[in-house]
């Protein structure tokens, strides 16, 4: 596995109010893969690696963040659009 890159702090922000929220979001993977699934929460592994966690037609997904290449809340008053998250790192 590739050495995990974490998120911007500032991008960082926009997961844990979509999880905060139970956002339904629209998630974009940095391989062209899409999911969409309710937000649940944010956790970070014993080796340093963030992920969120994901509620899927298909159950819970946990992703990488360092994977998502953008997420947009699909809940009509939602705090903020598209937000891209690829490419940004600390």
């Amino acid at each position: 596995m590739d050495d995990y890159q974490p998120l911007a702090c500032d991008l960082y922000d926009y997961l844990e109010i979509a999880c905060l929220h139970g956002y339904q979001l629209d998630v974009e993977l940095v391989d062209g893969t899409r999911l969409q699934g309710r937000a649940l929460t944010t956790e970070t592994a014993a080796s340093k690696e963030e992920f969120l966690l994901l509620r899927t037609a298909d159950g819970e997904q946990r992703l990488r963040m360092d994977r998502l290449l953008a997420i947009t809340p699909q809940d009509a008053g939602a705090s903020f659009g598209r937000v891209l998250l690829g490419g940004k790192r600390c």
